[in-house]
């Protein structure tokens, strides 16, 4: 006898037991075709000595099932990752007690569960509870009998059969959270899958891919990874812990201060998981406000700051801290005109940005998804303390929302995911926003330039996600020379706080130098710590008979006016 036998798929089912007992078995290799057939409707089997016999998938077992489907390939295949029998459980749990339902029904989707009867079976139980009505075999039969899905989930005999797989909801929340684990498996294949797909295709955009993944992923965690509820023993220890290292830090702030002492007074520092917008028109000096601060933060208290610029690029930022550290002529800096004196300044002054920990991003046009993972790599590597972006009008939602929905939603979406981020980072975010062209339009009266809540840019839900709303206020801008009160405002700036959710709303006044681009405090005091009841010495402003008085070249009105109108 030939040691291979090709045998027609699907018929002779006695001759395959008889060679099975001389010793033939199925091989996956075809050692030849038969002429004039295709080999995909035959079975081919060849002679095997014991051992073969025994590790060959076609055992005896197998010969009675000869036809390759899906059995086939599922011992060969892998099964999506599930738990049946737990699935039967929570179900049978949850049609046993009412209490089942509500300790675990905001943890469960239908989708977690891996068998599509059961899908539609808790769809019915889900329904029953969010119409406030009983849960129980009568009901859920009655339910699913009137969604017309009855055959589809198995019938009532089945429905009945549930109940009794468990005797109590004991365990309930340790079978859902093991159910939910193996639903994060499947949808983690899932979306695994459909990118490794997609990587095999000429046509698929890279970056469009890697924000899709990472959107789908993100979206993972945003919805089956959520925070239980605290109890107030709890809530009252942690907060009163606060309160003592407050106490023990001689009253000094809570938050991340900003190292403009007025400012820090009214807020206590920018508090860790709040969302702060600083607004203002063009030209009102937003990134100059931000840059001033990240300086203070950084170099002054110690604080790692990230900042994502997608106006400027982190040469020009740069330039610009330097030019406000050492206190010289951007314009100057720019070409490397300095005298002698103004180098050694230069030199002496920037060693405290070169150790400086701000991280400067200029990805231009950052989508939501990029800076999310960016700021979770820079937290976990550098532990950063704040993060500020500018501006927000400039950012894309990514991923999916390309090209859906209009630009105000968009920037809803954007304004609610960085305060999540804020959330999840336990940190606080400052993010620029432009404001629209209803402060041009009002009248130049007295006060009547201040920016209002209703002057931001695109969107109301800025204003509603933010927990501060800061504007930039210069009145010198729009010519007004002075205030309410006679005082004069030149080279002043406003600082109006809209809105603060934890505090109260007030205006706090810093000086701009303009030439600079550089925020302080109006007392010249900045950050350094000196007792504000100081006062300067008056008896330095009369000059003795001997002393003699030359003008500073630093203040020279010819280098004003080769500048021109600063940039802000």
């Amino acid at each position: 006898m030939s040691n291979i036998v090709y045998v027609e798929f699907g018929r002779n089912i006695p001759l395959l037991n008889v060679l099975t007992n001389q010793g033939f078995g199925f091989v996956n290799k075809l050692f030849s075709k038969p002429k004039g057939k295709k080999p995909e409707k035959w079975l081919i089997l060849a002679r095997m000595d014991e051992n073969e016999k025994t590790e060959n998938f076609a055992s005896r077992k197998a010969l009675k099932r000869p036809a390759l489907g899906r059995d086939a390939f599922q011992e060969h295949g892998k099964l999506p990752p599930q738990a049946i029998d737990l699935e039967e459980a929570v179900l049978g749990a949850l049609m046993l007690e009412k209490d089942a339902v509500a300790a675990v029904i905001d943890m469960l989707v239908p989708a977690v569960f891996y068998k599509e009867s059961h899908q539609v079976i808790f769809e019915a139980i889900s329904n029953l509870f969010h119409n406030n009505e009983p849960v129980d075999i009568l009901t859920v039969t009655n339910s699913l009998r009137s969604m017309g899905k009855l055959e589809l989930s198995g019938g009532p005999f089945y429905i009945t059969q549930l109940t009794s797989r468990i005797a109590s909801s004991a365990n309930i929340e340790f079978h859902v959270g093991i159910l939910k684990q193996k639903f994060l498996q499947r949808e983690l294949i899932k979306i695994s899958t459909d990118t490794i797909r997609k990587s095999f295709e000429d046509s698929t955009d890279v970056f469009d891919l890697l924000d899709e993944t990472e959107s789908s992923l993100f979206s993972i965690s945003e919805n089956n990874l959520r925070k239980k509820a605290q109890l107030m023993p709890e809530l009252v220890h942690k907060v009163l812990n606060q309160i003592d290292n407050a106490r023990k830090n001689d009253g000094s702030f809570s938050g991340v201060p900003s190292g403009f002492v007025d400012l820090d007074k009214l807020t206590g520092g920018w508090q860790r998981s709040d969302l702060i917008i600083v607004a203002a028109r063009p030209g009102m000096g937003k990134t100059a406000f931000v840059l001033s601060m990240a300086r203070n933060m950084a170099v002054e208290s110690k604080k790692p700051v990230a900042l994502f610029s997608l106006e400027m690029t982190a040469d020009q930022l740069v330039a610009r801290l330097i030019a406000s550290e050492a206190e010289l002529s951007a314009s100057a800096l720019r070409r490397g005109q300095l005298q002698n004196f103004e180098w050694e300044q230069l030199n002496a002054r920037i060693s405290k940005l070169i150790t400086a920990p701000i991280y400067i991003d200029d990805t231009p046009a950052l989508s939501l998804f990029e800076l999310r993972a960016k700021c979770r790599r820079l937290k976990a590597q550098y532990d950063i303390d704040m993060v500020i972006i500018d501006y927000i009008q400039l950012m894309t939602a990514g991923g999916d929302r390309k090209g859906g929905g209009n630009r105000e939603q968009e920037i809803s979406s954007i304004s609610r995911s960085l305060k999540s981020l804020a959330k999840e980072l336990n940190i606080p975010v400052i993010a620029l926003s432009q404001l629209n062209r209803s402060v041009e339009t009002r009248s130049t009266a007295q006060g009547s330039k201040k920016p209002q809540l209703s002057d931001l840019r695109e969107s109301g839900a800025i204003e509603q996600d933010a927990d501060l709303v800061l504007f930039i206020y210069r009145p010198e801008y729009y010519k007004i020379m002075e205030d309410e009160e006679g005082n004069s405002t030149e080279g002043k700036a406003q600082i109006i706080i809209a809105k603060h959710r934890n505090g109260a709303t007030d205006e706090v006044w810093l000086q701009f130098i303009s030439r600079f681009a550089r925020f302080q405090d109006v007392a010249g005091l900045g950050f350094s710590g000196m007792d504000n009841s100081l006062s300067p010495n008056t008896s330095f402003e009369q000059p003795a008979n001997n002393t003699f008085i030359r003008q500073s070249r630093l203040n020279s009105m010819d280098d004003e006016a080769e500048l021109g109108s600063p940039d802000f």
